[in-house]
């Protein structure tokens, strides 16, 4: 596509190329710390500069990219101590609301926990066209389940803090989980699924704080001493 072409409104452009950044640093075409250089973004992708900007710009706000005075744009780091934040945000918010949602959820949010967790066990985690990291199918199917667990509170204003949150933790949670392989996250989302429905919210909210710190930790874990 020519970067004169008038068919195609700008914010279709953005929207489009900022679908494809976010597309590649999921995938990790882009490593933690990388520079996302606008220039050569504009060219790979046949747009202009103010396209790219906004489709950055946005990627600022959802978590997925930084934005550094003098330096430009960039991939988030392992070490920031965002991610960090991010977590400790989510054990304090998410447990509490899941509380909620187990006191006051009807029959018919547990019959959604249900469906939820099923579609997320029958959901390929990889697949080709993912390499090692998450499938969006199956991080679709991760966030829906999430979120269904915790809708039962019936409070949206709560339900908007956990969408805001888990958009600005995407990014950290595939790092998490490709740095620490060995762990079983289909146990941990079946743990979840039998507290919630067992009405035990005390044991739901701690299976979820323990979920929460593992992926937080699996931050801090130095593949190099791994190896």
């Amino acid at each position: 596509m020519s970067r004169t072409e008038p068919a195609i409104p700008k914010q279709t452009r953005a929207e489009r190329v900022y679908t494809l950044i976010r597309e590649a640093i999921l995938r990790g075409d882009f490593g933690p710390g990388q520079a996302l250089k606008p220039q050569e973004l504009a060219e790979q992708h046949g747009v202009s500069l103010a396209v790219v900007r906004e489709a950055l710009l946005r990627a600022v706000g959802e978590g997925l990219a930084d934005r550094h005075p003098n330096r430009g744009f960039a991939v988030p780091g392992f070490s920031d101590m965002r991610w960090q934040e991010i977590a400790e945000a989510r054990r304090i918010i998410e447990p509490n609301v899941l509380r909620l949602s187990v006191r006051r959820g009807d029959l018919d949010w547990e019959s959604r926990v249900r469906a939820t967790h099923h579609r997320l066990t029958r959901t390929a985690v990889y697949t080709p066209e993912s390499g090692q990291f998450f499938s969006d199918e199956w991080s679709e199917a991760h966030r829906v389940f999430h979120r269904t667990l915790l809708d039962g509170c019936g409070n949206p204003i709560l339900l908007d803090s956990f969408d805001r949150l888990w958009t600005a933790s995407e990014l950290a949670r595939r790092w998490s989980v490709h740095r620490t392989p060995a762990r079983d996250f289909v146990d941990e989302h079946r743990r979840l699924e039998e507290a919630a429905l067992a009405r035990d919210a005390d044991a739901a909210a701690a299976v979820l704080v323990q979920h929460l710190t593992l992926t937080a930790a699996g931050l801090t874990i130095d593949t190099n001493e791994e190896a």
